[in-house]
């Protein structure tokens, strides 16, 4: 299956104090059954500073609504930006140890065409077993594990979110047209039009090279997902690479905010249950989507040729479809903060979209509002007026 490629787009070290919390088994009641999922426990880190400048529980405002922030980097110990992270480092290596590897499937580790966007081989067969996205759109773990959050379960919720963020400041040709739509902008006019939340899924390296924008969107009372550190289809990466880049954002997000997401979203959707058993032994459920505004493809820098129309006729599309009553839940919606095009376009549709729906973040409408192993955080499960 071809997959859309963006082009912008635990320790034993000697000395440091361990950080993290209890290993946890899962369960879920159900009227019938008890389901017993794999054991998951959150990443154990070295002693850190405390995060500064954020929250220490969630925030019902004031907002600060300025509109610019500090530029500054943290990148020091911390892999290049935009590269894998190398596996063999100490640090990845404890977190390797942390997991059981006899829990996760020995599915194969796959190659994308980088040119077509094709995966070869594109298939692992009619009874797909390793429950691979990518072939089936498969939701439905086939290990003890959760299904992925992939659509709202109440008729009417919309659950917003945005992956690839945050959206950094360029430099160059694109700086004048870009930068104006850079964050701190599209958080303010969220805050701005009805205090609307949202679930943003964070790349490591966006975080790095752009702190104080991840500050502001938790501060703002966004939930914040994980999003890779390197933003590569991750059935390509072999075990130790896929732990390498959910550790890095994972401490990346941890020292720039305080908190330890369980939440992560696979970059163009591509997981299998070998992924997925990775994510969930380091605290993370996944976060897919059942409608797509293929928003990336758009032309602007990073972005495609899909004329901007095309996204909204989706748009018109979903209006019409929950307005004739014809639907029978809700559903997560893929948006990015990515370029000038994939933020115009959410604000030009997003106060429509609130007349007609209940909009809320994607793990809101899927009733989790503790989305961190710190448990002090509880998010509401509605939207709110800002306190002022």
């Amino acid at each position: 299956m071809k997959i859309s490629i963006l082009g912008a787009v635990a320790l034993f070290l000697t000395g440091y104090e361990m950080v993290h919390a209890h290993p946890t088994k899962t369960t879920t009641q159900t009227s019938t059954a008890t389901t017993s999922y794999l054991p998951q426990k959150s990443p154990i880190f070295p002693s850190m500073a405390p995060a500064t400048d954020v929250v220490t529980e969630y925030n019902y405002g004031p907002y600060n609504l300025t509109t610019s922030l500090p530029t500054y980097q943290i990148t020091k110990d911390y892999p290049p930006i935009w590269k894998k992270p190398d596996p063999k480092h100490p640090e990845v290596q404890a977190a390797i140890n942390q997991i059981d590897w006899s829990l996760v499937p020995d599915a194969p580790v796959r190659y994308q065409n980088p040119k077509t966007g094709n995966f070869q081989p594109d298939t692992d067969g009619k009874h797909d077993p390793y429950c691979w996205w990518s072939d089936t759109n498969c939701v439905h773990p086939k290990i003890d594990l959760p299904a992925d959050y992939y659509e709202c379960p109440r008729v009417g919720d919309w659950g917003l979110g945005f992956d690839d963020g945050p959206f950094n400041l360029y430099t160059g040709k694109y700086a004048e047209l870009e930068n104006r739509w850079a964050e701190p902008q599209l958080y303010n006019w969220l805050v701005e039009h009805g205090n609307q939340k949202a679930n943003l899924f964070y790349i490591g390296s966006n975080v790095a090279t752009y702190p104080a924008a991840a500050k502001r969107g938790f501060n703002d009372g966004h939930l914040i997902c994980v999003h890779t550190w390197s933003h590569p289809p991750m059935t390509t990466c072999t075990n130790e690479e896929a732990v390498a880049e959910f550790y890095w954002t994972l401490k990346i997000l941890k020292e720039v905010t305080g908190v330890t997401p369980k939440c992560w979203r696979p970059p163009q959707g591509d997981v299998d249950d070998r992924i997925r058993a990775i994510a969930w032994q380091m605290g993370m459920h996944t976060v897919m989507w059942d409608w797509d505004t293929n928003d990336w493809a758009m032309p602007a820098p990073g972005g495609g040729n899909l004329p901007p129309s095309t996204v909204d006729g989706y748009f018109e599309g979903w209006i019409a479809d929950q307005k004739s009553g014809n639907q029978t839940h809700g559903h997560i919606v893929l948006e990015h903060e990515l370029n000038s095009q994939t933020v115009g376009m959410a604000e030009k549709w997003l106060p429509t979209v609130q007349k007609v729906f209940n909009v809320i973040p994607a793990l809101v409408c899927n009733n989790v509002t503790q989305p961190y192993w710190e448990k002090q955080f509880v998010y509401p499960n509605r939207t709110l007026p800002a306190r002022t």
